[in-house]
């Protein structure tokens, strides 16, 4: 690994780090506040290239490596960590296995921010068990049915989600195909918001569908494939929701160190008190192994090569030592960080739910268990 940057690789962190400072963080806590999503401020995220950045160049996108999609992430979270989940590269991931119309109709919009996807993966009986999917998808000429119900959907304010649904006769697995499911589809019921702790500007929600008409053309990838498909995304997706967790532990500890520089108690800065100074030392510490457990896993998917059991190291690791960075930074700044005047609550709940989303810490360890022991030794 070659640990130094690309001058386009610095010029696009420090345009992320710029956009996050001067149009993202001074804004963050309102948007929390009141569920707002600024929709024409995701637009000028596209107008500045950090939106769909690993989108090909002919579909409109920078055609950059998941790297300095990372390194874009990173940046923006340090500005809010809710926003920086539409500059994912996974969403062109899935995209990518679309028809070429679709990708013709969709790439170009999302890389702009007009568009936005979400996922549509769990179901109100299969949260860690994926594969239990039973909503269904019955082909009908030129459209597919569907029926059932989505719920955690992730941004449920998005113009559409890559949707699991059941297309094949087996169980488990097989059998399961994916759908980009637009907003507007007959038959597709939006629910409310839930009212989560956090991540409110891109909220939760849930999908229900009745007889949902589904265009065939949007089939994506092949029929009775896309579990794989979409396992296979989270493999990348899990490093960026580290980087994203770094991101808001990131801001956190700099906000922090600048308070105990300046903060006097006794007579003298309270950064001379070693009870304040190597927790703050500690942080750092942690943050830099974990960001390079992070870039190593895209550095290993831009090479082709494997990468789950680092990927789940990531899921499991790196949100959980980020709530606990926050979480020093909150009890430092005393009274202060526990009060809604300052942003480390806010971050504290973001984060917090990335010990959940896109896998548990549970099912994290039993992936790196497989891995290093093999699947019929470990249940």
């Amino acid at each position: 690994m070659d640990f130094d940057l690309t001058d386009e690789q610095r010029r696009l962190q420090n345009k992320a780090r710029q956009f996050a400072q001067n149009e993202l963080l001074p804004h963050a806590t309102r948007w929390d506040r009141n569920g707002e999503f600024p929709r024409d401020l995701v637009r000028k995220m596209g107008e500045a290239g950090l939106l769909g950045s690993t989108v090909p160049r002919e579909y409109g996108g920078l055609g950059t490596d998941r790297v300095t999609n990372g390194l874009i992430v990173e940046e923006l979270a340090r500005g809010d960590s809710n926003l920086s989940l539409l500059a994912y590269g996974t969403l062109y991931e899935m995209l990518s296995l679309a028809s070429e119309e679709l990708k013709r109709e969709w790439a170009p919009l999302v890389a702009k921010g007009e568009r936005f996807l979400g996922i549509a993966l769990t179901e109100p009986q299969s949260g860690s068990d994926a594969a239990n999917v039973q909503t269904r998808a019955e082909r009908r000429g030129d459209v597919y049915l569907a029926n059932g119900v989505k719920n955690c959907v992730s941004i449920l304010n998005a113009d559409g989600w890559t949707m699991l649904a059941r297309t094949g006769t087996q169980t488990g697995p097989r059998g399961i195909s994916m759908f980009l499911l637009h907003r507007e589809t007959p038959g597709l019921i939006i629910s409310s918001p839930k009212s989560d702790m956090g991540g409110r500007a891109v909220p939760r929600g849930s999908l229900t569908l009745e007889d949902a008409r589904i265009p065939a053309a949007h089939l994506m990838g092949q029929e009775n494939h896309g579990f794989y498909y979409i396992m296979d995304t989270f493999d990348y997706n899990r490093a960026l929701i580290g980087l994203m967790c770094i991101g808001a532990a990131r801001q956190s500890l700099e906000e922090t160190i600048q308070y105990v520089q300046g903060r006097q108690s006794f007579g003298r800065p309270i950064s001379t008190n070693q009870g304040v100074s190597f927790p703050v030392a500690e942080a750092e510490t942690y943050l830099e192994l974990a960001r390079n457990l992070c870039f190593k896993v895209l550095w290993l998917r831009d090479n082709d090569h494997p990468h789950r059991k680092e990927t789940a190291m990531c899921k499991w690791w790196v949100p959980q030592i980020c709530v606990e960075i926050i979480h020093q930074c909150l009890l430092i700044h005393g009274h202060y960080g526990y009060s809604q005047d300052l942003p480390l609550e806010q971050r504290l709940r973001d984060v917090l739910g990335w010990e959940i989303g896109d896998g548990t810490a549970q099912i994290q360890k039993l992936i790196i268990a497989r891995e290093l022991i093999g699947k019929d030794f470990v249940g």
